[in-house]
């Protein structure tokens, strides 16, 4: 079983790698330039199996685990970090969310459309003055009958604009409650639910982080994830499996990073010799490959806990932490190995190093990672 499960890994890593170099690599620096969200691609990536990784194979999906979610991100991500980070988005925050927590009514209508690629998904937790500190959000929803009305707007949300449907999180209870949030499912084209601004971006370009805008946007009950007042319990939960997503990002940036500079110190000569074999670049290099393979260990340990259903929060959050950090500090080094050539966008590693920053921003900042480790090991 352990070498056939293997093996499939195997074909699953190639199928991606064939994915990225067909259809990724060649457009990175054109949709990087102008910001363009490749929607089409994502309807293609539909077809590979790739947007419904985790949902079972009853809902559309490929029925697969973490291990093989984390291996297609590493893939992807290690050509293109917008399409790593959309792809990431897409599965593990808003379909999740969903297939952990909604009723078999919503699995039936949106898991089978989100699997297939026909909806991309948003996810909508954070607000223009609520970011780490989600308990203060203003966005409310107000009970109407046999409707909630809606009222506010999210910020920095992937797909907020071109996302076919949101899982939204709204204040139904008083601030600062851990109890007082609910879950919605919000259809694009829903009456009074809008796209604001679309965010100019240092990296990530072509990932669309954009404005939702709720202005009396009513929503039926039956489109409550789970119980009301549970949304920011879950989102929580959702959380953890989101780091493993960004830390299996941080070590696809890192390797790619790397992969980059092993292939230029080799070749590139300075005082009649590749400069490979000075040890100034090859201690880099060093230390960079233990870098990535540190956060890969560290990513698979997650992966593994969270597909044996057991607590992941504390690793989770080690992975995040470590492997984004180390991200942008093996995309640094990769700069400095190319020289004057890394600052220059024909080459890869400069894109490497602006895609990196985000990692340790997005789903839970490294200081939130922090707070969350330590919380933790002082129990």
């Amino acid at each position: 079983m352990h070498k056939n499960s293997n093996e499939n890994l195997e074909l699953i890593r190639q199928s991606a790698r064939d994915f990225a170099e067909q259809f990724i690599r060649p457009n990175i620096m054109e949709w990087d330039e102008v910001q363009h969200f490749p929607k089409d691609l994502f309807h293609k990536m539909g077809e590979y199996g790739f947007m419904g990784i985790l949902v079972p194979e009853e809902y559309g999906g490929t029925g697969l685990g973490y291990h093989e979610y984390i291996t297609v991100l590493e893939e992807i991500g290690s050509v293109c970090g917008s399409i790593g980070l959309s792809l990431a988005a897409h599965n593990s925050l808003c379909t999740n969310h969903i297939l952990k927590f909604a009723s078999e009514e919503i699995k039936q209508k949106c898991l089978p459309k989100l699997a297939s690629g026909e909806w991309i998904g948003a996810w909508g937790l954070t607000e223009p003055n609520t970011g780490s500190d989600a308990g203060r959000m203003k966005t409310v929803a107000v009970e109407d009958g046999d409707h909630y009305v809606i009222n506010g707007a999210k910020n920095f949300i992937t797909h907020g604009a071109s996302g076919d449907v949101a899982v939204v999180i709204a204040r139904t209870g008083e601030l600062l409650d851990s109890h007082g949030m609910t879950a919605f499912v919000v259809e694009r084209g829903t009456k009074g639910f809008h796209a604001g601004k679309k965010e100019n971006k240092l990296g990530m370009r072509a990932s669309e982080t954009a404005e939702m805008i709720f202005d009396n946007c009513r929503i039926p009950k039956s489109n409550v994830i789970g119980e009301v007042g549970e949304g920011f319990i879950q989102s929580m939960k959702i959380l953890d499996g989101g780091r493993i997503s960004i830390a299996a990002l941080g070590v696809a940036i890192g390797r790619g990073a790397l992969d980059a500079s092993i292939k230029y110190a080799k070749e590139r000569e300075q005082f009649g010799k590749p400069i490979a074999k000075f040890q100034g670049i090859s201690f880099k290099l060093s230390e960079m490959a233990t870098k990535v393979k540190a956060s890969r260990l560290l990513t698979r340990e997650a992966a593994e806990l969270m597909n044996n259903g057991e607590p992941v929060t504390t690793t989770s959050a080690m992975a995040k932490l470590f492997a984004t950090d180390s991200s942008v500090e093996v995309s640094t080094e990769a700069v400095q190995i190319f020289g004057g050539y890394g600052y220059i966008k024909d080459f890869p590693v400069e894109k490497f190093y602006r895609d990196s920053k985000l990692l340790t921003i997005g789903e839970g900042t490294s200081e939130i990672q922090k707070l969350v480790i330590a919380r933790n090991i002082l129990k």
